[in-house]
């Protein structure tokens, strides 16, 4: 597994390593998922497996989530559709153990962009490739390391497809601030990293089973 403290340590080192595959997000056989728009902002809900995985919708911006299991996952947030530049302010708390994450989670289309600015996790447990692009800091908002991977034949909103992922991985952990994406979106440009037109964007809680490493925990978001 990737501590924060070994992830940090090599935000610095150019070149491609593996990070983790977070999860599929989509309908599939043995997945359910659930996308509405509520008191102004979007909802999403994906579960699969035999996992006790319960999201709860709550009033205005917030919600809560608890886990645990070692057969599938689950991904649940608020947020906007469609996403975009927006100064997104949180507060909450968020306990993991085992794999997953906190973090601002978006698409684009035209290029087909799967993104996440990550402020917390639990384990992260390397399966994919990522390759490391460099690091960049926000007054007030944190350091954040940037990686790209790739994603070949797999779920996406628009289908089976091959597409990116872009990645801002805060290098010290918190929960609650904020989050100026339009920050992390000039950076990743600046990296030759461009998006499309944005789909929908939330602040996503996830826990995932990796091999048999399952995870547990809770969380309680609120925006705004």
């Amino acid at each position: 597994m990737l501590s924060s403290f070994v992830l940090a340590a090599v935000a610095l080192l150019p070149g491609a390593f593996s990070l983790p595959q977070l999860g599929e997000r989509f309908h599939g056989e043995n997945s359910n998922a659930t996308l509405e728009t509520r008191q102004g902002y979007f909802w999403s809900y994906w579960s699969e497996g035999t996992g006790n995985w319960r999201c709860n919708n709550g009033a205005g911006g917030s919600y809560t989530a608890t886990w645990s299991g070692n057969n599938g996952g689950f991904v649940c947030g608020k947020g906007w559709n469609p996403g975009g530049s927006r100064a997104v302010k949180y507060s909450g708390t968020y306990e993991p153990k085992g794999p997953g994450y906190l973090a601002l989670y978006g698409w684009t289309t035209n290029p087909l962009i799967e993104y996440y600015i990550m402020d917390s996790h639990g384990d992260l447990a390397p399966n994919e490739p990522w390759t490391a692009k460099g690091n960049f800091t926000i007054d007030g908002e944190g350091t954040y390391a940037v990686y790209t991977s790739t994603r070949v034949n797999k779920p996406s909103i628009v289908g089976t497809a091959t597409f990116q992922q872009y990645w801002s991985v805060r290098t010290e952990m918190r929960v609650g601030g904020t989050i100026t994406t339009s920050k992390h979106y000039d950076a990743w440009r600046s990296f030759g990293m461009n998006l499309g037109g944005h789909n929908y964007m939330i602040l996503a809680t996830e826990g995932y089973t990796n091999g048999a490493n399952g995870p547990s925990g809770s969380s309680s978001i609120n925006l705004g």
